[in-house]
C-alpha cells in the first residue's frame, strides 16, 4: 500500500492463532489472557496464567507453527470484568474531577490500562476505591482529539516527513 510492504501472517499461523483464541476464550477462560503476532520472527505469542492443560492444548494446536507462551498475571475474563466495572464508573470519576480518557484490558494480562491526566491522583483515589490488589495500570493520557479533515495537526510531527 503506497509503496510500503505490509507484513502478512502466514495462513497456518493465523489458523492456529484463531483456534487458540477461540478455545482460550471458552474452554481455557481462567488461563487465557491474549495473544499477539511477532511479524519479525513469524510467530505468535500467547499470554496465559500458567495451566498445564492449556499448554498441552497450545502444543497440539500449534502443529508446524511457532507459538511462544508467556506467563500472565491475569486472564482475559478477569480483566474484561474490571474494564466493564471501570466503564460503568466513568461518570462518577468525571464528577469527582478525575476524568478517564482511555481504558483497555491489556492483551498480555498485566492489567487494565487507565489513561488519566493525573496519574498520582488516579492511583490514590482508584486504589482506595477498588483496593490495592486491583489490576490497574495508570498511564498519563489526555483527551483524544480527532483531527478534522483538512486541518493541520496542532502538534506537528517531530521527525521529518517523507520528502522533507
Amino acid at each position: 500500500m503506497g509503496g510500503v510492504t505490509m507484513p502478512v501472517t502466514p495462513a497456518d499461523l493465523a489458523a492456529a492463532m484463531t483456534r487458540i483464541e477461540e478455545a482460550g476464550r471458552t474452554e481455557y477462560a481462567e488461563s487465557y489472557a491474549g495473544l499477539e503476532v511477532d511479524q519479525l520472527t513469524v510467530r505468535a505469542i500467547v499470554y496465559r496464567v500458567p495451566s498445564a492443560a492449556f499448554d498441552d492444548f497450545i502444543r497440539r494446536t500449534a502443529e508446524n507453527t511457532c507459538i511462544h507462551v508467556r506467563d500472565a498475571a491475569h486472564h482475559h475474563t478477569e480483566l474484561a470484568a474490571w474494564q466493564d466495572r471501570l466503564t460503568a464508573d466513568l461518570p462518577a470519576w468525571s464528577s469527582h474531577g478525575l476524568p478517564v480518557f482511555t481504558l483497555s484490558a491489556r492483551h498480555d494480562g498485566a492489567g487494565v490500562e487507565v489513561g488519566v491526566r493525573d496519574v498520582a491522583q488516579a492511583r490514590e483515589q482508584m486504589l482506595s476505591r477498588y483496593g490495592h490488589a486491583a489490576p490497574l495500570i495508570f498511564v498519563e493520557q489526555g483527551p483524544v482529539t480527532p483531527l478534522s479533515s483538512g486541518e493541520p495537526p496542532s502538534n506537528p510531527p517531530t521527525a521529518p516527513q517523507p520528502g522533507g
